[in-house]
């Protein structure tokens, strides 16, 4: 069996719980592999295919690098936290011991949380008239917004061809359930269950009183695309990686990834924990 470690090496503690895992793991017999980036000194990237476990070992920035790095393969990841948040992570070394829940992810016995995704094409035109189109996918949202050249941007929204309306403002955020409580909430969108399909959409700071944050169905595909009567340079990201066309942006579509992302946790119950500890302040001994 084979095991993929994505720590966040900015971080001593998670890097040094990752090493205590490894030793501890290969002791009874799995393969364990760690990934890679600039910190690691990894001379090589190791191969994530074939990965029967993913574990992050940071915080919730550590598991969308992790979700990245899984891509469509739908491999199970378990979060341990070692960030200031840890949203998504299923356990942090304070509440639980790491060899513990380690223990229960292998022998099968979490629950699977399966997560929608985004998938997401870009399309920009640059200065000669050629077309650049870029594709990614992400566990939490898209981000379109206005860029250091521009003051705001203006777009029309649509919803598997419904026009929904022309917007000025700072831009938009499509996300999944997952993503709804990370950009989306902090533009005023909702908090949704992580069972939820659909996607939300919020307008960032909008012009207008009038623009409401909305969800779709499973099925359908958002398209935003930038006015042309009001010219502007806005910046695009999935999952916080911005995309770096060399022409300017005219449309982007999002629709649900063909893949989930399986997260594995607690039981549903986790979700609403962690709701009422990072949104309400409540810890589970004040009650």
């Amino acid at each position: 069996m084979k095991i993929f470690l994505v720590p966040n090496y900015h971080s001593d503690e998670a890097v040094q719980s990752g090493l205590t895992l490894e030793l501890w793991l290969t002791r009874q017999g799995y393969e364990v592999s760690w990934a890679s980036d600039a910190r690691s000194k990894i001379a090589t990237t190791p191969d994530i295919e074939g990965s029967d476990l993913v574990i992050s070992l940071g915080g919730d920035g550590t598991m969308l690098r992790a979700a990245r790095l899984v891509a469509q393969r739908e491999i199970p990841i378990l979060g341990l936290s070692y960030g200031h948040l840890g949203f998504l992570t299923a356990a942090s070394p304070q509440e639980r011991d790491i060899l513990s829940v380690v223990s229960d992810a292998l022998a099968g016995e979490m629950h699977v949380s399966r997560r929608a995704t985004i998938a997401c094409t870009v399309r920009a035109t640059a200065e000669d008239g050629t077309e650049e189109v870029f594709e990614s996918h992400g566990l939490n949202d898209l981000a379109l917004a206005r860029g250091p050249l521009s003051e705001m941007i203006e777009f029309d929204i649509s919803v598997s061809g419904h026009h929904i309306d022309r917007l000025r403002g700072d831009g938009v955020v499509v996300s999944t359930a997952t993503g709804s409580t990370g950009y989306a909430l902090s533009a005023g969108g909702p908090i949704v269950s992580p069972d939820y399909a659909g996607m939300v959409c919020v307008p960032i700071a909008p012009h207008t009183i009038q623009a409401r944050a909305f969800l779709t169905s499973p099925s359908d595909v958002v398209e935003i695309a930038l006015s042309h009567d009001r010219p502007s340079v806005p910046a695009c990201a999935v999952d916080g990686v911005f995309l770096s066309p060399h022409g300017v942006i005219d449309r982007v579509s999002v629709r649900r990834g063909d893949a989930d992302v399986l997260l594995l946790d607690y039981g549903p119950e986790s979700f609403y924990n962690s709701v009422s500890r990072v949104f309400y302040g409540v810890r589970r001994n004040d009650r």
